[in-house]
């Protein structure tokens, strides 16, 4: 079941505050979840690894990593028109993904204290390292004339309720895809200098480090309960996450497609290369992995994305409203009916190349 909190009415923005972008289905979401369930996890089965990785965490190796020096002591007026804005928007929804986890594991650490010390204060550390990503989001975000106020977003956001083995599979997802987003972008300006045209770029090796810290975190989460990944049912909602993860990325990257040129990379194999180490990666904790080779499987990822982009141009449009959905409702039609065939390729068994490679 997945319910949406209300919250109250968003008050009037201050001058040089951001109003956040519309939510939609593909902007990032604040979640909570069942406390209750999270509280009497039997970790046994994963508690040496768990516990390992609370040790990384304690020892915080990128406490000094995430400090604005000099680089960022300049202005940025030269970075304007569709780039200024694609970055912005870039940043933003980097921001929000970042404080909704935040969040999340600001409170799972709390209601989880007194029960399961272990698991709450790995999740107080991942808390921490999230603001921090978030903090300094925003701060780039400042050097543009324009931020998020925080504190608001907290209050007014919806809030949708996941079941716990749902956040386990997604948060999983998002922490691994969030890592090869961030090290593909690196590597590349690593190669590609002159398109590094803001000091944060900088950063993502070590914001990639702490995204794979987190999901390996996940994984042991997810590999200690054996009905995420021994039952049929789990290889169902396997599947279904990662066509879920995989279809917002290819639909997000193809929206904001400007960005990823500014950067000296092609929006569509960039979000192809990122889909293929995802999937690979997820092999090692889900018990299946999607067939990305599949001569189908990109082709109609990409449809979904252009009938995407088409929607939201009919969204921009000044027809009335009633016109803009009968428009939009076969399109959407299409998108569900790509999907379905996408999840109905048939996966690969990662239990069984698992038992192969050892």
């Amino acid at each position: 079941m997945v319910n949406t909190l209300p919250q109250s009415a968003p008050k009037q923005p201050k001058a040089g505050i951001k109003e956040p972008s519309q939510e939609t289905i593909l902007t990032p979401r604040f979640y909570t979840t069942d406390f209750e369930t999270a509280a009497n996890l039997d970790l046994s089965a994963q508690e040496t690894e768990l516990t390992a990785m609370l040790e990384e965490m304690r020892a915080d190796y990128n406490r000094h990593h995430f400090v604005r020096d000099e680089a960022f002591e300049q202005s940025w007026e030269h970075i304007d028109g569709e780039s200024r804005r694609a970055f912005i928007e870039y940043l933003e929804r980097s921001c929000i993904s970042e404080f909704s986890g935040f969040l999340l594991f600001k409170e799972l650490s709390r209601k989880l204290k007194a029960r399961n010390p272990l698991l709450a204060e790995i999740f107080q550390l991942m808390a921490r390292d999230e603001a921090r990503h978030a903090g300094f989001l925003n701060k780039a975000m400042g050097d543009f004339k324009v931020s998020l106020d925080l504190g608001t977003v907290t209050k007014t956001r919806t809030y949708t309720f996941f079941p716990l083995e749902w956040v386990i599979y997604t948060v999983y997802l998002s922490e691994k895809i969030g890592y090869w987003r961030y090290i593909i972008i690196y590597r590349h300006l690593q190669k590609h200098p002159e398109n590094q045209f803001y000091p944060i770029f900088r950063k993502f090796e070590s914001w990639c480090q702490d995204e794979n810290r987190h999901g390996d975190i996940f994984k042991a989460l997810l590999r200690s309960q054996p009905q995420l990944w021994k039952t049929w049912k789990a290889r169902l909602w396997s599947r279904f996450f990662l066509l879920s993860v995989f279809a917002t990325h290819t639909l997000t990257v193809h929206e904001r497609a400007s960005f990823y040129d500014s950067l000296g990379l092609e929006a569509t194999e960039f979000d192809r290369q990122v889909v293929r180490k995802t999937n690979e990666t997820a092999g090692r904790a889900f018990p299946v992995m999607l067939d990305t080779e599949h001569p189908q499987f990109f082709p109609r990822l990409q449809k979904c994305s252009d009938y995407n982009l088409k929607i939201a141009e009919i969204e921009r449009s000044s027809t009335p409203k009633l016109v803009k959905l009968i428009r939009k409702l076969p399109l959407i039609a299409a998108i569900v009916w790509n999907l379905l065939l996408l999840y109905l390729i048939k996966p690969i068994n990662a239990e069984a190349l698992r038992e192969t490679v050892r």
